[in-house]
């Protein structure tokens, strides 16, 4: 038998077969892949049970926006699967979708722990409780869950529609931290669902921080996002004046003043402004501070 040579070259190198998926352990929501991913089956997946411990991960979208399910494939360590299908529905009598479907039982306890719940999750969903990429997750919710565009007057808008009251709040919470624009999420009376919506420079600004060169995204949105970057304010229109904070130490001011010109003064604001927030503090429409 000959005997090996050292010095040859590898023949069949094994390491090669080793198959060769993401670098970051699935569901690293560190990871702005895995945040943007997370986000979006938090907002348009359903994570079903089965009967013993099969269940199964789903996300079906319009076929134009099967390219993402492909990302969410290739991002994924566990077998998953791309599917098309043309069906009636409500809205259209031939309408083609693609459903990417994950039946994994660790890959599921991992996204179900992260806090996508098994069954009805509309109302239940949060933002997640580790450490995560934020523009990332809040664009998968956008994505799935909003709208980014043009009004019908022709001004940029990006606007979320949730069921879920922490996460239309969250949203409102990042945008102020983001572009100084206050939004208070309140259900609307017709459905019941928060409707969250930037207009103008808000929405430019906010869909310029979350639309990012390079980022993860369905493909119309990130061109939406970028073509309402091109609008610019008439000459003459005038800017909404904005929302005042009211604080207990700024209620104090109001009140220990004399005249509401003092107050007016001492705070910044205008007169009507301070005389509408004394009359709502006077008359029980707003709490005292103590």
């Amino acid at each position: 038998m000959a005997e090996h040579d050292p010095n040859a070259p590898t023949l069949f190198d094994l390491g090669t077969l080793t198959p060769q998926g993401p670098k970051t352990p699935f569901m690293n929501l560190e990871d702005p892949r895995y945040a943007y991913m997370f986000g979006f089956l938090q907002a348009d997946g359903h994570l079903a049970a089965g009967a013993g411990q099969k269940g199964r991960l789903t996300a079906e979208i319009n076929a134009r926006d099967i390219h993402i399910l492909y990302e969410f494939q290739r991002l994924t360590p566990y077998y998953s699967s791309v599917t098309e299908r043309v069906r009636s529905t409500n809205f259209a009598e031939n309408h083609h979708s693609a459903t990417w479907s994950l039946c994994d039982q660790e890959a599921r306890t991992i996204v179900n722990e992260l806090g996508i719940p098994y069954g009805k999750k509309s109302r239940a969903i949060r933002p997640p409780r580790v450490e995560f990429s934020r523009p990332d997750y809040v664009r998968g919710l956008i994505d799935a869950d909003g709208s980014l565009g043009w009004t019908a007057e022709g001004f940029p808008f990006l606007s979320f529609t949730s069921a879920s009251t922490a996460a239309a709040a969250y949203l409102c919470h990042y945008a102020k931290r983001i572009i100084g624009a206050e939004r208070i999420a309140r259900r609307n009376t017709r459905d019941q669902v928060y409707v969250v919506t930037y207009v103008k420079e808000q929405a430019q600004r906010l869909a310029e921080h979350l639309y990012y060169p390079g980022c993860l995204a369905l493909d119309h949105k990130k061109a939406n996002a970028a073509a309402i970057q091109t609008w610019v304010r008439p000459a003459g229109m005038k800017k909404a004046a904005a929302r005042i904070t009211w604080s207990p130490e700024k209620d104090r001011v109001l009140l220990a003043a004399p005249t509401l010109a003092q107050a007016a003064a001492t705070l910044g604001l205008s007169q009507s402004a301070c005389q509408v927030r004394r009359w709502k503090l006077t008359h029980g429409l707003a709490p005292l501070p103590d």
